[in-house]
């Protein structure tokens, strides 16, 4: 099960259901994956495809959303 948590700017992010507890988020766009850490802070983890530019707008969104994205993964992940 892979919930989406938001679309936008032609990404969609959204978590695995059964995957490592460290909060983050994958992304999906036209040309490729990535997922990012939320904690200790907002980075990088792994890239399968997108550009820099890619990278660099799923980043922005990120950030925009955090709260959002945070609450949804308590939501999600809740014992």
């Amino acid at each position: 099960m892979s919930p989406t948590v938001f679309r936008e700017g032609g990404f969609r992010f959204y978590f695995f259901s059964r995957e490592e507890s460290r909060m983050h988020v994958h992304v999906h766009g036209q040309n490729g994956e990535a997922k990012f850490w939320l904690e200790p802070w907002i980075e990088l983890a792994k890239n399968y495809g997108l550009s820099q530019k890619e990278l660099g707008e799923a980043l922005y969104l990120i950030e925009k959303y955090e709260y959002d994205i945070r609450t949804a993964w308590h939501e999600h992940f809740r014992s």
